[in-house]
């Protein structure tokens, strides 16, 4: 499989520079540029797994949610500024539902059908419950029922006061959990784990570090270019723009994520599994959100942090399923069938909107 996108790699960072230079079909770039993309995203997840090995289980699953958040980024950012703020809203939703029921449902699943029975910290699924509930419950649905009444002016001001909050409680939520109450809520069971486990990274700090800088680096290249077909490739297939966001996007910039989280639980490493899917969740919705709303202030028109109904309407669901699964801290293949067909329901309907 590495070798299939090593491959993948050396022809479509190629393939997408001579592309876009020679302005091929939006079509047949499109799909270049997202299989490149999820190519790139491979080497990201095999870097940020080493650093993970490296640094431990928390600070490798921030690790594994920063970087494989960072394509999702970046494809917004440029979006952003190709004024399509439905795009990036819709991508960002799509990233919630994502990681929630279609990453960790995958986990779930293949981790499921080798163990039985796979267990992680229920004292970490229940602290990322609370702080989900917070991100979804009240800093996006209260935009949504407040700007009803609101000229929008004052609901760019909305945005951004509870932009603001949510980065604020998000670094606060990184400092109590790696520094003030570090190992804190950590099981006997867990720590023994640690120490018996001894594997080796596949690359060193420098060269993943490298390796995570250049496909940055390409994935914010392509990333640019991918948006402009967008809208090309809408016409050509029928697919609304919030389709789009929410399902090609959103899948595209979690490549990387999806890997690692997998491959994770296979290993039977549900900590850094459930820290993948949670915590990649957390800091969109905490953190890559808030900033793209404040970046908005810098483009020609402010992006609200106002979701469409469908939208929160499943961002309530994902969440409300996932803390009933997961916060006994246990899960099975059977539980992950279940978040996938969540994901499914709602892909058929934003498919239809």
């Amino acid at each position: 499989m590495n070798k299939m996108f090593a491959i993948m790699v050396m022809i479509g960072v190629p393939v997408s520079v001579a592309g876009a230079l020679l302005h091929w079909p939006n079509v047949l770039m499109f799909a270049v540029y997202c299989l490149t993309i999820i190519a790139l995203a491979s080497f990201m997840g095999r870097a940020t797994e080493s650093l993970a090995i490296i640094a431990g289980p928390r600070i490798g699953g921030l690790l594994n949610a920063t970087f494989g958040n960072a394509v999702e980024l970046i494809i917004s950012l440029f979006s952003l500024a190709a004024g399509l703020h439905q795009v990036v809203l819709a991508s960002l939703t799509g990233s919630v539902l994502g990681n929630l029921l279609l990453v960790a449902g995958m986990s779930f699943l293949f981790g499921g059908l080798k163990y039985k029975r796979q267990k992680f910290n229920v004292y970490d699924a229940r602290h990322n419950s609370g702080l989900l509930i917070f991100a979804i419950f009240v800093a996006f649905v209260i935009p949504e029922i407040f700007s009803t009444n609101m000229s929008e002016g004052k609901t760019v001001s909305l945005s951004i006061g509870i932009s603001i909050i949510l980065i604020l409680l998000y670094l606060f939520a990184l400092f109590f959990k790696l520094v003030t109450h570090r190992g804190i809520y950590q099981d006997r069971e867990a720590r023994a784990q640690q120490k018996e486990e001894h594997e080796a990274p596949e690359w060193s700090k420098g060269k993943s570090i490298f390796v995570l800088a250049l496909a940055t680096l390409a994935v914010a290249y392509i990333s640019e270019n991918l948006v402009h077909t967008f809208e090309s490739v809408a016409k050509s297939f029928g697919w609304s723009e919030m389709f789009i966001g929410i399902i090609i996007v959103a899948i595209v910039g979690n490549a990387a994520e999806h890997a690692s989280a997998i491959l994770m639980a296979v290993k039977n490493k549900m900590d850094i599994a459930v820290e993948i899917a949670f915590g990649s969740t957390l800091q969109v919705s905490m953190f890559v959100v808030p900033v793209l709303v404040l970046a908005s202030l810098f483009f020609e028109k402010a992006m609200p942090l106002v979701f469409s109904i469908p939208e929160l309407v499943s961002m309530i669901a994902a969440v409300m399923l996932t803390i009933i699964l997961a916060n006994d801290g246990e899960t099975n293949w059977f539980e992950g069938a279940t978040m996938l067909a969540a994901y499914i329901i709602m892909g058929i309907g934003f498919y239809l909107l």
